[in-house]
């Protein structure tokens, strides 16, 4: 098996960020710029090759100038888009399907390719409840048009699941709710080498302030648990960890020091 992580630095501007969960501080000037790290897996099995989560699409409504990067970054890791037999997607946010509805993207993919998601994702974003969430303005409706047309695009595509799916040897999506009801993490594994692709179970914020949760979790306290539960078992088996929002070198190791826990980097090489 082999497995790629590609990268892009993405970023919004609005005027305001919301206050609200212990994961919010708030920040107020004329113009903010949010960046953050915007990680997607390919993993090559046999004669399958398989993407993990699909990076940011553009929206009318919002200031998105770095988004639609998704081909420009596989081409640049030698990734040929007809050649994806499957995608996987850890949820419908716009930051993990977006890429798959950038101009010219469907044509280029494959008549059958399989997207794996938890069907409690799908019938979720059938009518999607943000009471819990705590966004800047236009995201929620931004999220809605796109999971709206993600879904209207690729339904007859998609292969469901319930709890978890071995898509492949060796990759295992599994279901854990909290960041929206079926957020997934996927699982690798590759002779003795293993690895988690946390989607949005984890944010770099996430390590020392487990117990905080940001104001784009559907269940806030839910996801909470979910991220303290997943870093202790990487802690305790020293698995390799990448999650969509972790800064370059993005792959790492958790480490316990004390009551937090700590983002160990991976080696990397050029």
């Amino acid at each position: 098996m082999e497995c790629y992580r590609c990268q892009a630095r993405c970023w919004a501007t609005t005027s305001t960020l919301p206050s609200g969960g212990p994961g919010w501080r708030t920040i107020s000037s004329h113009r903010t710029v949010l960046e953050w790290a915007l990680n997607v897996v390919v993993v090559r099995s046999g004669d399958r090759t398989i993407l993990i989560d699909a990076g940011l699409g553009a929206d009318p409504d919002l200031n998105l100038p770095r988004a639609r990067q998704l081909i420009q970054r596989l081409e640049a890791a030698g990734i040929d888009l007809p050649s994806v037999t499957d995608v996987v997607l850890t949820h419908l946010h716009m930051d993990h399907i977006g890429g798959l509805l950038a101009d010219g993207v469907r044509d280029r993919l494959r008549p059958d390719l399989r997207v794996h998601l938890a069907a409690a994702e799908a019938e979720f974003w059938t009518s999607p409840d943000f009471s819990r969430v705590s966004m800047p303005p236009g995201f929620p409706d931004a999220l809605r048009r796109t999971a709206k047309r993600f879904l209207n695009e690729y339904g007859s595509q998609l292969r469901p699941f319930e709890t978890e799916y071995e898509v492949a040897p060796g990759l295992l999506v599994h279901r854990t709710g909290g960041h929206t009801p079926g957020h997934s993490v996927v699982r690798l594994a590759s002779g003795g080498d293993r690895l988690t692709f946390a989607g949005d179970a984890i944010f770099q914020v996430g390590f020392e302030h487990p117990d905080w949760y940001n104001g784009f979790e559907h269940d806030p306290e839910e996801s909470a648990r979910v991220r303290v539960s997943l870093l202790r078992e990487l802690a305790a088996n020293r698995e390799s960890l990448v999650a969509t929002h972790l800064s370059f070198p993005s792959v790492c190791h958790v480490a316990i020091d004390g009551d937090v826990f700590r983002w160990v980097p991976g080696p990397w090489e050029y």
